[in-house]
């Protein structure tokens, strides 16, 4: 061997032990130090988990904004998330895209935790919205909670303290509702898709749906609305982002009102809740 391949062959050697003696100190982060992946179906439920674990968590949507909870058709990339995550967060309340996709989600990662949020919460018939109510997101919050729990025992301490502020927020949330509403005569409204059924139930509304049975209406429906619009004095009539708001706007002109929009699966919980019961207060003064 010529000196100057021999000087080289010693300099690459001292390199590989200088490696294999830094690796030798490596120390792989462990599983309680990783992010757990959670997959979830709307916004909302995005939010009660940050509020629960923040940066314990990263967390997927399956709903993107403007889609319908009704309908939506989940991509092949989606499916790839799932098949990473640790934990599925369902609604679990007969929401239509779940009832289509929950056995094709399971299958693609059977060893994924599966919380339904609904689990405690007494359900309208055909209402699965359970989450546009401060009270049921309190038992949404737990059900996330519990399954957080079984899944990073050694983080309870710090979900615990997460979930009671965020339970303190709930709570502050639904008194701010009710006092807003408490001077309030009329309270029917109009809304396009009937997702405030929970909503009104909590706070002693009347919620008067355009769509029925998730069918467009019909000419006679429409003339009906325009008049118990009339007859109860309705000015506004809601409608949500996802869907059409054609009749909504027949109905409107006809009765010399206007379209408001508020949009049932806002990421932004406390934030949209406490502006719908705004929008709601001034529509029905």
């Amino acid at each position: 061997m010529l000196p100057n391949e021999k000087r080289f062959g010693q300099a690459i050697l001292i390199l590989l032990l200088l490696v294999v003696a830094g690796l030798g100190g490596y120390q792989p982060p462990s599983r309680a130090s990783e992010k757990i992946a959670v997959a979830v179906s709307i916004p909302p439920l995005a939010e009660f988990i940050d509020s629960l674990a923040k940066e314990k968590v990263s967390v997927s949507v399956m709903l993107p904004p403007g889609a319908s909870p009704h309908s939506y058709m989940l991509t092949p990339s989606q499916l790839v998330q799932v098949s990473q995550a640790r934990m599925f967060v369902k609604v679990g309340s007969g929401l239509g895209f779940e009832s289509v996709w929950m056995d094709k989600i399971i299958a693609a990662n059977r060893d994924m935790l599966v919380v339904d949020s609904s689990k405690g919460i007494e359900l309208i018939d055909m209402d699965p919205h359970i989450w546009l109510s401060p009270l049921n997101a309190k038992i949404m919050v737990q059900n996330i909670y519990d399954g957080l729990v079984s899944l990073a025992p050694n983080n309870e301490t710090y979900y615990k303290q997460n979930r009671d502020s965020y339970f303190h927020n709930l709570d502050t949330l639904d008194q701010d509702i009710r006092g807003n509403l408490s001077g309030i005569e009329n309270r029917a409204f109009i809304v396009f898709h009937p997702a405030w059924g929970y909503f009104a139930r909590d706070y002693n509304l009347e919620q008067i749906p355009i769509e029925i049975g998730s069918k467009e209406p019909s000419a006679q429906d429409i003339v009906r609305l325009i008049h118990q619009a009339k007859e109860r004095n309705i000015k506004v009539i809601f409608a949500s982002p996802e869907f059409n708001p054609k009749s909504a706007q027949i109905i409107a002109k006809e009765i010399g009102g206007w379209v408001v929009f508020i949009d049932p699966l806002a990421r932004d919980y406390m934030t949209n809740l406490r502006q719908v019961s705004a929008e709601l207060v001034q529509a029905m003064r």
